[in-house]
């Protein structure tokens, strides 16, 4: 499932994002990449201790918690910290595949089982930097508006065509899912998602609302790895 999630962060916390941004330590971002992607990743990152990005990772991670649209695609069990990106003067980062397990701080392992870009520029801001995700139905092309989030599956190849003019500021991290298997994580959303509108002109209690509830948990019972 590829979802598009909207005003994660407000036009006010990316203003605040913007600047605190430019007051971090920003680092080549092809210091980070494996072997294979070092060859074709060209951007920056800010630094994994900067102490901006972390602060900046905490507070987006609480706006994430607060998303409910997140919370039902996603379904998490761990957040890699966020981290922040940088493309500018032909930066791009071509065809690959994100890493399956990758450390946390303190030394824990997570499967990526999603990935995610939150784009903190405005699309007419920059020209290029698309980011392509290969998919069942082809290569879908991303730019979003400020503020809002891609969530893709990490098993996707994707790649950020060449930024030709401008620069792409955006925060990335992965997700390990309590549920592991796209496909069924993609009907659990399904149907949360019409439990919920269906809960918007039903009482909670409407028997009907209550057994799509209970169908719902069960089968994340069935599905979740805890």
């Amino acid at each position: 499932m590829l979802l598009t999630i909207e005003n994660v962060l407000a036009p006010e916390e990316v203003r605040q994002f913007r600047a605190h941004l430019d007051r971090a330590s920003w680092e080549d971002g092809a210091a980070t990449a494996g072997s294979a992607a070092r060859q074709v990743k060209h951007n920056q990152q800010v630094g994994a201790l900067d102490a901006v990005g972390l602060q900046l990772g905490e507070h987006l991670l609480r706006r994430l918690g607060e998303t409910p649209q997140f919370v039902s695609a996603a379904l998490p069990r761990r957040i890699h910290p966020p981290r922040f990106n940088r493309y500018a003067g032909g930066g791009q980062y071509g065809a690959h595949v994100d890493a399956a397990i990758m450390q946390l701080p303190g030394g824990q392992s997570l499967r990526t089982d999603l990935s995610a870009t939150l784009f903190l520029a405005e699309p007419d801001a920059y020209e290029g930097g698309e980011l392509e995700i290969e998919d069942a139905y082809g290569v879908q092309s991303v730019k979003l508006a400020a503020g809002s989030l891609v969530l893709y599956p990490s098993t996707s190849l994707h790649r950020v065509t060449p930024v030709t003019s401008g620069a792409r500021v955006a925060a990335f991290f992965w997700v390990e899912s309590l549920v592991e298997d796209d496909r069924a994580r993609t009907l659990l959303y399904d149907l949360d998602q019409s439990i919920q509108e269906l809960s918007t002109t039903l009482s909670a209690q409407d028997p009907r609302v209550l057994k799509l509830m209970g169908i719902y948990h069960n089968l994340v019972r069935r599905w979740a790895v805890t």
